[in-house]
């Protein structure tokens, strides 16, 4: 097309307003992001931080954060001035951080409590003074970021989210905005610090756990391995059965990554329903405290006036937890209990630096309660407690559903925004239809990825055993991709800096026809390879989907005014037969049952000593390169056969 013609062409259209760019070096031809310019700001500025545009209607994100919730006798006030920053080494004794008293004594003067004052700045050059009891000592990320430290934690979660500084982790948590699940117990053995929240990257849970007919132990250990392997960055025990103490001990101690649990299911083991009080409530909570949870969901937003709101769902109440105490409110005639020991509840939290991951337990079962009043009711009732735990100086997340039809997700992200005060949501999918079972981790992920771009931080990942069963080895694994694959996504739609960088490697690659590259840079090297290999095991210019002449990326590459496949870094020589599959990529092959045993073992026995040849030599019926022809033709006997 001549230039007169690109401009008639680029004059047909108008783009959308563009946010960032999630390529480091703005790799090819598009234009980038469609989400809103990400604004990662200390207050209530930073509520669009990496966020999708408002479809008219859409619920404004709320005019307040954590800071708008501070405990009992302390105040903040935003300041402009110059003074001494607190040293990120420093030593946490706080005597004040600030010793600027000539700049900080004014501020002081009428205040009601003048105790210990923390002057800093947030990461946008914004000063803030905070005022806070003589007595007080900092507990949790959320106390530290009040007072402007940056923790090891902040700083190691900043040198994994590297689009953020470690202030600017700082200001998230301090905000509200952000979490960063570490319970000091836990901290003593393997976790590696991560964060949750809608500045950062999207994170994947794995749920696991025993139940009273199926698993044990050391089969939930080396899932939690299996899950890491793949992907996830946390993992929930939900054990109903078999020695729940020994099982999350053993998880918790074997983790790198945060460990959520469910404490009521604990607390009813061995006991009546009808028996739980707040004894066994708060002793059970300080226990898995004391053990290293790093997050507890518990479902204190199921008030006992929103059960008439259930009546004339389809399918009731889904979520074990929320229909437990539905059913402990109806036989007490009695307020939740969780709702009610709140306070008490984030004493406990705060002692070992608990992460709220408060619970829905209204949430919809099926599409036909998705967005009803008793799930927006709880809601509510969640963002009450939201500000009832920053009060207590406790970090919180926000539990989500479930099952939502398409058109209300992004919705329902959005009414959490503002709810909740930004808080980091986190979503089980949502599953956008219900006639899917055994293919649930799909059926959900594609909820899960509109609602990441819509504001979710953190999403619950569902197997193909969802409604039918405990998960085993390989659901774990399929739940973790099918996740992988949507937070990635939503990342890369956002605008999250660096995020597009692999997809360009490996397009490079695949431009270039540098398979082994190819598959080097793919998130499951053996099945990419195996899938390959299953109809021609000879790394050439083209593949068996289209044939050497149909092949139009290589074509492309032949093209000389074309730029794509020629990136020197992506270049090769020769077509070369590729090696044996490892067991791996021959149990994939072998589970997808397409190629006949015999072939199986002709691909897994391509070594030189399976076809005879002596150390150091050639089979004479071997060869590591084939040229263009061979190739071609090898593909042929293939298809024939």
């Amino acid at each position: 097309m001549t230039d007169n013609g690109q401009s008639t062409a680029a004059s047909a259209y108008t783009l959308p307003p563009l946010g960032q760019n999630p390529s480091t070096t703005a790799a090819g031809t598009t234009p980038g992001s469609f989400a809103k310019p990400p604004v990662i700001a200390p207050g209530v500025e930073g509520a669009y931080t990496f966020a999708s545009p408002d479809t008219p209607g859409m619920p404004e994100p709320s005019d307040k954060t954590a800071w708008d919730f501070l405990p009992e006798g302390w105040e903040s006030e935003i300041i402009c001035m110059q003074a001494t920053p607190i040293d990120a080494s420093h030593d946490f004794a706080l005597d004040p951080p600030d010793r600027n008293w000539e700049t900080v004594a004014p501020l002081m003067e009428g205040r009601e409590c003048v105790g210990g004052v923390s002057l800093f700045s947030h990461s946008g050059g914004v000063w803030r003074a905070v005022f806070f009891p003589e007595s007080f000592q900092p507990n949790t990320q959320l106390e530290y970021a009040r007072l402007g430290y940056i923790t090891p934690e902040m700083e190691r979660v900043a040198e994994r989210e590297p689009h953020l500084t470690a202030a600017q982790v700082r200001d998230e948590v301090a905000a509200g905005r952000m979490v960063i699940p570490a319970n000091k117990v836990h901290l003593q053995h393997q976790l590696d610090p991560m964060a949750i929240g809608r500045a950062s990257k999207t994170k994947v849970n794995a749920n696991m756990g025993a139940s009273p007919v199926s698993s044990g132990t050391d089969e939930e250990v080396e899932k939690l391995k299996w899950a890491e392997r793949w992907g996830a960055d946390t993992v929930m025990d939900l054990s109903t059965g078999g020695n729940l103490d020994e099982c999350r001990e053993a998880i918790i101690q074997n983790s790198t990554v945060p460990i959520g649990t469910v404490p009521i299911y604990s607390m009813i083991i061995g006991r009546k329903l009808h028996d739980l009080d707040a004894d066994v409530i708060l002793s059970s909570l300080a226990h898995q405290a004391s053990q290293g949870v790093d997050y507890f969901t518990i479902h204190a937003g199921v008030l006992k006036e929103h059960l008439p709101l259930v009546k004339d769902r389809l399918i009731g109440i889904v979520s074990r937890g929320g229909s437990l105490l539905a059913k402990w409110m109806l036989d007490h005639d009695a307020q939740n209990p969780m709702y009610t020991l709140w306070e008490d509840i984030c004493d406990i939290m705060r002692e070992y630096d608990v992460t709220f991951s408060i619970g829905d337990g209204l949430r919809p079962g099926g599409l036909a309660d998705a967005t009803d009043k008793a799930q927006l009711a709880e809601l509510v009732a969640l963002g009450e407690l939201t500000e009832r735990a920053w009060r207590k100086g406790v970090q919180v997340m926000i539990e989500g559903p479930g099952h939502v039809s398409f058109d209300q997700i992004e919705y329902n992200m959005k009414l959490q925004r503002q709810l909740c005060h930004g808080a980091p949501f986190y979503v089980l999918g949502p599953l956008v239809t219900d006639i899917f079972p055994g293919y649930d981790h799909i059926t959900s992920c594609i909820g899960a990825t509109s609602a990441a771009y819509h504001g979710a931080s953190m999403l619950c990942y569902v197997t193909p055993k969802e409604h039918l069963g405990l998960p085993k080895k390989d659901d774990v694994k399929q739940g973790c991709i099918a996740y992988k694959i949507a937070a990635h996504a939503a990342d890369v739609a956002l605008g999250i800096p660096g995020t597009r960088d692999a997809d360009d490697e490996l397009t490079k690659a695949r431009a270039a026809l540098n398979w082994e590259k190819h598959f080097e840079l793919s998130f499951d090297p053996d099945t990419a390879r195996a899938y390959h290999d299953e109809d021609l095991d000879v790394d050439t210019d083209f593949c068996a989907m289209c044939g050497h002449d149909w092949c139009s990326v290589r074509i492309s590459k032949e093209i000389v005014q074309f730029a794509s496949g020629k990136d020197e870094n992506y270049g090769w020589n020769k077509a070369k037969v590729t090696a044996a599959l490892t067991p791996e990529q021959q149990a994939i092959l072998q589970q997808r049952g397409v190629l006949s045993p015999e072939e199986l073992h002709k691909l897994a026995s391509k070594t030189k000593k399976a076809v005879g040849a002596a150390s150091g030599d050639k089979a004479a019926c071997h060869s590591d390169y084939v040229d263009s022809d061979t190739a071609k033709s090898l593909q042929i006997i293939e298809h024939v056969v």
